[in-house]
């Protein structure tokens, strides 16, 4: 309850509890039938679409702020996988310090711009969530309560008109009975007063009841414009408001949708780069075995041919001939296979038949590659020719790997 003194006098703290107690009184005769109350069935309907769009949109507006911050949590639970992964790439690799650390740079390099892009990706789809949904719902959501704080008051202001008019209509009916009493005036009036004085008093009953019916009729309009006013806005406001909903939820749910897109398309590209330089490194350790190997190899070979340089001399042109591993082009990758036809349209393309074989050879300038491009030379040109000549470019999706 309020206090005296700030801001509120007793005369208006008077005024407050009177009115609740008239409240209360006239709902209590309204439900043992004593009194009239005022229905609006239709307006009773669209209180009751108020609450439920209210209700929904509450929860719509819940919702999206927990996926905000499950978005939020999976953000740094992958920055948490990124930062890991960055600090496994980071001690030296298998062979680092060897010929190739000009390549392994790049790929460091790509692999930081990756993570990097990653960050921003979830970053930037955590605002325009933010900004463009969740905004959205709560700027809708933000005229509900001043809505509803208006209709408590029509509520009430309802319930004063139905005082008023119980009251008014109580005075009208007691009227004629007040001026059948006044015109017959009680024998002890006539005994006391004087015929002349009997006019006078029978004059001013009948003023006092014309002032207190006056003073009803007067209150009785009051209440009624008071609350009209209220009901009329709400009748207009309560419709337009609940038509909105469908505006709202289109907006957010198709901007949700649009950024739900565009951040899986965008994320499906940047884990794309992220399998390829994991597949480059791969590539690159099995380069530097193989390239240890045959090191190691031609190192033994040199030794057994101090003794047996006849037999040394022979054992390679065999392998070749049956088609076994043998001596390999210099560059070599791996092998693949063409699982569909491809005919060059350029000097430096190689032309693929389904079934052919190709030693995949590595770039002598790697910024000379191109995505989805491979360099290589078909294995039966070189069982043949022992050259690079034929060597071309073709496409890696036309292939795979054997």
């Amino acid at each position: 309850m309020a206090e005296i003194g700030k801001g509120v006098t007793a005369g208006k703290l008077a005024s407050n509890v009177q009115k609740r107690l008239s409240r209360a009184q006239e709902k209590v005769l309204q439900k043992l039938g004593k009194a009239d109350e005022t229905r609006d069935a239709a307006f009773e309907e669209m209180v009751a679409n108020f609450n439920k769009q209210m209700t929904e949109g509450t929860k719509l507006q819940k919702d999206l702020k927990a996926y905000m911050v499950a978005v939020k949590t999976m953000h740094e639970a992958s920055r948490r996988l990124q930062d890991c992964l960055a600090d496994m790439y980071e001690p030296d690799w298998y062979g680092k310090e060897e010929t190739d650390a000009l390549a392994e740079e790049m790929i460091e390099k790509e692999l930081d711009f990756t993570l990097e892009d990653l960050d921003t990706l979830w970053l930037e789809y955590h605002q325009n969530i933010t900004d463009q949904s969740l905004l959205c719902v709560d700027t809708y959501l933000a005229q509900f309560p001043e809505i509803k704080a208006r209709i408590a008051k029509r509520d009430r202001k309802m319930v004063d008109f139905d005082s008023a008019r119980h009251h008014f209509n109580s005075l009208q009916k007691s009227k004629k009975k007040d001026e059948a009493k006044i015109a017959k005036p009680a024998a002890l009036l006539e005994m006391a007063a004087p015929s002349w004085a009997q006019g006078l008093i029978s004059a001013h009953q009948v003023a006092q009841t014309n002032l207190s019916y006056n003073q009803a009729e007067e209150e009785l309009g009051r209440a009624q414009k008071i609350f009209e006013e209220l009901n009329v806005e709400l009748q207009d406001e309560l419709p337009t408001l609940w038509d909105s909903r469908v505006g709202v939820y289109v907006n957010a749910f198709q901007k949700l949708a649009n950024h739900q897109e565009k951040f899986h398309r965008e994320m499906g590209n940047l884990t794309q780069n992220l399998h390829d330089i994991m597949t480059k490194l791969e590539e690159q350790r099995e380069l530097k075995r193989d390239d240890a190997a045959i090191s190691k190899k031609g190192e033994g070979k040199k030794s057994e041919g101090a003794n047996h340089s006849e037999s040394a001399a022979v054992a390679p042109k065999s392998t070749v001939a049956n088609g076994s591993d043998g001596e390999l082009p210099p560059g070599f990758l791996y092998k693949v296979k063409a699982v569909h036809e491809y005919t060059a349209t350029d000097g430096d393309e190689l032309e693929l038949n389904v079934g052919d074989i190709v030693l995949v050879l590595a770039f002598d300038n790697p910024d000379e590659q191109d995505d989805g491009w491979l360099l290589g030379l078909k294995e039966s040109h070189w069982l043949q020719k022992k050259n690079i000549s034929a060597k071309g470019v073709f496409p890696e999706n036309f292939t795979q790997k054997v």
